[in-house]
């Protein structure tokens, strides 16, 4: 299945560049009730805001993408041309869970380091901690608003650092499609005045219940969210492991795998209805980091799938032989071997998770751990008992800390999915008038330790 959205008809046109703003018109859909067939003329975050947009944040496009990919979060057709891009060059794109706004920024931060795109994704259980969870959590109000609040922060900053992002929502299972309601009503709200969903694409995982239940669960919601540009992500078997409180450790061995017919009928299922969809089948995925040997992934399954499809298709088939777009969930920890593998088989989109996590508390244990006698006390170090520490304490030094090793794993993960100067920007400039912790002085670094 090569994407596109033909259906929808949402391109982006062009934009105009200036100190304060870029704008952007999309073609509405026809026949779509929300803004009723006519023009939207989109303004970006920055416009929006009324915020500095200049830079790499104004451009209209990449010197190595699609024309329709801009800064910032890309949606209907844009991010349509980003994944077909992905699978005819041979690269999948990271997708990080996050559940801070210093998460999203070291997302975004190793994005334009390595001059790629990004997917930033936030799960219910995230969503309601970026809400706060002294946040009453009744019919998900609190995640619902927790993910809306984490969208508006990652459209306003993914501008500005000058990547493309598409903003996806994780792991929903049909106890959870209240949440996922609750963030379609918001996208549907938003294109009404914006002629673009607010996030890019949702992934909804019914793959606990029966696979006919799955499927017709899954083509009403594409159904819904095709008509204004949203992706859907549908689950096939289980994903092992343990995450975001969902715990499938002992699942029975059987269903960690797909099968080719499986896949088939999901494809016969929701291709009549659009094509704005991704599978993320199952073959031996499991989350978090196991000791070599305990996971047996076979991403032969993706390519015997491809090829079952393919055949069933005949001419209509792709010239690529590959008409399904997978996800490939669990990623942290996979060997290398496999995650290439899996992107020969049509494998555009990996999820990395346990190894952020661990990442991100990593490099506050390292900051602790260089600085432990100066964060023992607000008063008196190794430099004096009148020393104060509060450079040291300040929580901006540490979750810096924290950043700095995330983008450093991430870097690795990018490097490892080939998604590496795709965007053709080259490396980024260094910031400047960086104001550091303290009282929000400018002072000179050692170290990324204010000095």
């Amino acid at each position: 299945m090569k994407l596109s959205a033909a259906a929808i008809a949402l391109p982006f046109l062009a934009a105009t560049t200036s100190a304060f703003s870029t704008q952007r018109t999309f073609a509405v859909s026809k026949g779509s009730s929300a803004v009723n067939n006519k023009n939207v003329v989109l303004k970006d975050t920055a416009a929006d805001l009324g915020i500095p947009c200049e830079d790499e944040c104004a451009l209209q496009s990449f010197p190595n993408l699609p024309p329709s990919v801009h800064p910032g979060v890309v949606t209907g057709e844009a991010m349509i041309d980003l994944l077909n891009h992905a699978k005819e060059n041979g690269y999948a794109i990271p997708a990080v869970n996050c559940v801070t706004s210093s998460s999203i920024n070291a997302c975004l931060e190793a994005a334009r380091k390595n001059d790629a795109p990004v997917i930033i994704q936030f799960s219910s259980g995230g969503s309601q901690f970026y809400a706060g969870k002294g946040l009453d959590n009744t019919n998900f109000k609190a995640a619902i608003a927790g993910a809306v609040s984490g969208a508006f922060h990652v459209r306003t900053l993914a501008e500005q650092y000058g990547v493309p992002v598409i903003l996806h929502t994780d792991h929903c299972a049909k106890k959870l499609l209240p949440w996922i309601d609750g963030l379609l009503a918001a996208s549907e709200r938003y294109y009404e005045s914006h002629g673009e969903p607010l996030f890019s694409s949702h992934m909804i995982d019914l793959s606990e219940e029966p696979l006919e239940e799955n499927l017709e669960i899954c083509q009403d919601y594409l159904g819904r969210m095709s008509k204004i540009g949203l992706l859907l992500e549908m689950e096939l078997g289980i994903t092992g492991g343990e995450e975001d409180g969902v715990d499938n450790s002992d699942v029975p061995l059987e269903d960690l795998y797909s099968k080719p017919e499986e896949i088939y009928q999901t494809y016969q299922a929701l291709q009549p209805i659009s094509d704005m969809y991704t599978i993320a089948a199952a073959f031996g995925n499991v989350h978090g980091v196991y000791s070599p040997g305990n996971v047996k992934l076979e991403p032969k399954i993706l390519k015997n799938a491809q090829a079952y499809i393919s055949e069933k298709l005949g001419d209509s088939a792709p010239e690529s032989k590959k008409p399904v777009s997978f996800v490939f969930h669990g990623g942290s920890g996979s060997d290398q071997s496999d995650i290439q593998e899996s992107i020969g088989y049509g494998v555009i989109k990996m999820n990395i998770d346990t190894d952020t996590q661990w990442s991100y508390w990593e490099g506050v244990k390292k900051f602790e751990a260089e600085y432990h006698d100066y964060l023992q006390t607000q008063i008196g170090n190794p430099d004096g008992p009148e020393k104060p520490n509060k450079k040291y304490y300040d929580p901006r030094v540490c979750l810096r800390s924290a950043e700095d090793n995330t983008v450093e794993r991430l870097s690795r993960s990018f490097a490892d999915l080939n998604c590496v100067n795709i965007l053709g920007l080259g490396d980024p400039k260094d910031p400047e008038n960086v104001m550091e912790p303290e009282q929000g002085s400018l002072m000179p670094k050692k170290g990324g330790l204010p000095v």
